[in-house]
């Protein structure tokens, strides 16, 4: 193959086969518009966009005026005639207005959805993380606050781990030294957004300005997009809200009216998909965001008063990385925890079914566990109820065996919890830690 030859195929990203020869034929190229005829009288112009290594070959990918994708079968192509080269996307830089409010928040940014921008002359997403991207992309943003951003990592969410939640609370805690600041906004992926944001719970208690966790479903590229109402929502609750903790801040319903804030420590993503993905368990919203309306559900004083915690709790960082959350299941083969031991585990969060039960096989490993020092905590697999060891024999064998029953915490929480509480006090403490309600994680006794 020529040089030129290369160079073409490298400007066709993804395309191979039949799909490659076609545009091949055509000239054309990534990024440039191109019409395409087929046999039974079909036309239709794009924008040529790049495809991922594992695409077929079969189909041709345009992005259409409106900001959807279409694809196109290539064994009805009957032509494609390039209407408009590719060109390279003009940068534009917007003033944020910051004189109207006098608000200060400063954006991290660890990766995900909502920090990228699109270039819709290929399609590639690219982060957007300075000032003027930010301003460019969500205009609305320098008239609620002025925006600091700041890169700490650039990452999918699922690579995330406790070594991260630690650099990131590390990094928040430095903050609190500017007092000119109003609040902090995480930006993060949305898969393991919620272990994030209980991370950050234990180990910003204490801390003066609200955290916001925010991300988005859809990327910006997609008509449906919920990143720029949700970085909105928490920009603004952030800068204005008045209160400390931390919080999540996505989609309340599939419509684009209302942001809903949970409670950092009380959330859960439920959905793959959907933009109203998240919800909280078992406790009421923190607050709505409706436009410039901050509709509080939760009462703040009740918010700002979980700070007023046991002195030696707050500001810890640190995190214990040697903990897991196991799910029990029907067979499950609790010969799984003999890893735990050769690993040299400092505690498991199990996942039991219904009140909190395993079968007898696993209760009798447990016991080798725990009577070996390590921490075994019981959670529900069910999303909403509390864990009851007390009702059946197994529950009781389960006490015996020194697995410690968690109460309603959710399990993402639980598991963040005993890698934080286990970072920072010394394992005879870890128990007392973990049954005392330090950021909402555990709600009090309700009706059946």
């Amino acid at each position: 193959m020529s040089s030129s030859e290369t160079k073409k195929a490298d400007s066709l990203e993804g395309y191979r086969g039949i799909a490659l020869n076609l545009l091949r034929n055509a000239q054309a190229c990534i990024g440039c518009r191109i019409l395409v005829k087929t046999g039974d009288g079909f036309e239709i112009s794009g924008i040529l966009i790049p495809r991922y290594e594992h695409a077929d070959e079969k189909h041709l990918v345009l992005k259409l005026k409106s900001g959807y994708n279409v694809g196109v079968d290539t064994s009805n192509i009957i032509s494609i005639s390039v209407i408009e080269p590719s060109n390279p996307p003009v940068e534009t830089s917007v003033s944020p207005v910051f004189s109207q409010t006098g608000r200060k928040v400063l954006l991290l940014s660890t990766g995900g959805t909502i920090a990228s921008k699109v270039d819709y002359r290929t399609g590639a997403v690219h982060p957007a993380l300075s000032a003027d991207d930010l301003y460019s992309a969500v205009p609305e943003l320098g008239k609620i606050a002025a925006i600091h951003p700041e890169v700490v990592f650039s990452t999918y969410s699922e690579n995330l781990n406790p070594t991260h939640w630690q650099k990131l609370a590390e990094r928040i805690v430095a903050s609190s030294s500017d007092s000119s600041l109003d609040g902090i906004v995480v930006m993060l992926g949305t898969d393991t957004m919620a272990y994030v944001s209980a991370a950050l719970s234990f180990a910003l208690l204490g801390f003066r300005f609200p955290v916001v966790c925010v991300g988005a479903q859809r990327s910006s590229d997609r008509p449906s997009s919920d990143s720029a109402l949700n970085l909105n929502a928490a920009v603004r609750f952030a800068a204005y809200s008045k209160t400390s903790g931390v919080y999540i801040a996505m989609h309340e319903d599939t419509s684009d009216g209302t942001v809903a804030i949970h409670s950092g420590s009380r959330v859960r993503k439920n959905h793959t998909s959907r933009r109203d993905a998240f919800e909280s368990i078992d406790v009421p919203l923190v607050a709505e965001v409706k436009g410039s309306e901050i509709h509080f559900i939760t009462n703040p004083e009740v918010l700002n008063a979980r700070s007023q915690v046991d002195a030696s709790l707050l500001m810890k960082t640190k995190f214990e990385p040697r903990v897991s959350l196991l799910k029990f299941h029907p067979g499950f083969d609790a010969g799984v925890l003999d890893y735990f031991e050769e690993k040299n585990s400092m505690g498991i969060i199990i996942e039991g079914s219904g009140l909190g039960h395993v079968s007898s096989e696993t209760v009798a490993r447990i016991e080798e566990l725990t009577k070996g020092g390590l921490f075994v905590g019981m959670t529900s697999q069910c999303i909403w109820g509390r864990v009851d060891l007390n009702v059946y024999d197994t529950g009781r064998d389960l006490l015996n065996a020194g697995v410690l029953p968690l109460e309603d915490m959710i399990g993402e929480t639980a598991f963040t919890k005993l890698s934080w509480a286990l970072g920072n006090f010394q394992r005879e403490r870890v128990e007392q830690v973990m049954l005392t309600n330090v950021a909402g994680e555990i709600t009090s006794r309700t009706s059946p």
